[in-house]
C-alpha cells in the first residue's frame, strides 16, 4: 500500500527513472495502466489524473512525446471503457449478490450505480474525472444494458475531455518554476480535488442516514 501511495505523490519521479532505464517501453507503461484503470474492475487503486498531469509535465519537459502520449492514453481510456462496459454486460448481473471481497466490493458498485441512476448517461463521461467511480461507472452501464450506441458517445466524450485537461494542464502548466519546485505539492492537490467529490456524497449519505434513523 505504501508503494501505491509513493507512486500517487511521486509520480514524476517514477516515471523519470522508468525513462532512464527503460526509454520507449514508457509509452506501454503508460497505455497498460490506463487502460486497467479504467477497464477492469479490480484495479480502482491505480493512479489516474495526477498520474496524467505528471505525464504532461515531463512532455513539456522533452522526456516524452506529447503528440505520441496523449492519443494513447486517450485510445487507452477507449478500450478501457469499452471493455469494462462489455464484462459488465457479460457478467454484471452474476456478481450482484456478492457483498464484498478482494476481488469485487460491491459497495463500490453501488455508489458507482447510484451515480449512474443520478446523471443517466452524462455518468459516462462525469465518472471519468472520479476516482474509484471512474473504474465502476463503466462496468454499471454494461450491467443497466446502457446502448453501446450512447455509451460510446459519452465514452469518447469523457476520455478526450480527461486525456485532454489533464495531461494538457501538465504539458503546458508542468514546466513553469513553481509547478516544477511543487511538484508534489501540485500532484497531491489534484488528488484531493478529484476525491472530494466522493468524499462529500459519503458525508451526505451518512448524514442522511444517521438522520433517517
Amino acid at each position: 500500500m505504501s508503494e501505491i501511495i509513493s507512486f500517487f505523490l511521486h509520480a514524476e519521479d517514477h516515471l523519470r527513472t522508468f525513462i532512464e532505464h527503460y526509454g520507449v517501453w514508457i509509452y506501454a507503461l503508460l497505455f497498460v495502466i490506463v487502460f486497467c484503470e479504467t477497464g477492469l474492475v479490480v484495479t480502482p487503486f491505480l493512479p489516474g489524473d495526477s498520474l496524467l498531469f505528471a505525464v504532461g509535465a515531463l512532455a513539456a519537459q522533452g522526456l516524452m512525446k506529447v503528440e505520441v502520449i496523449a492519443p494513447l492514453l486517450l485510445g487507452a481510456a477507449v478500450l478501457g471503457n469499452t471493455t469494462n462496459y462489455a464484462i459488465g454486460s457479460w457478467i454484471g448481473p452474476k456478481v450482484f449478490h456478492f457483498e464484498s471481497g478482494w476481488f469485487f466490493r460491491k459497495d463500490y458498485l453501488m455508489k458507482a450505480h447510484a451515480f449512474y441512476e443520478k446523471y443517466g448517461g452524462r455518468a459516462v463521461s462525469l465518472a471519468q474525472f472520479m476516482p474509484i467511480v471512474r473504474t465502476f461507472a463503466p462496468f454499471v452501464a454494461g450491467v443497466g444494458s446502457m446502448t453501446y450506441r450512447k455509451f460510446i458517445a459519452f465514452n469518447v466524450l469523457g476520455a478526450v475531455l480527461w486525456v485532454g485537461l489533464f495531461v494538457g494542464g501538465g504539458y503546458f502548466f508542468g514546466g513553469l518554476p513553481f509547478v516544477q519546485k511543487n511538484m508534489k505539492i501540485v500532484i497531491l492537490g489534484i488528488i484531493v480535488v478529484s476525491v472530494l467529490p466522493i468524499v462529500i456524497e459519503f458525508v451526505k449519505a451518512k448524514l442522511e442516514k444517521k438522520s433517517a434513523a
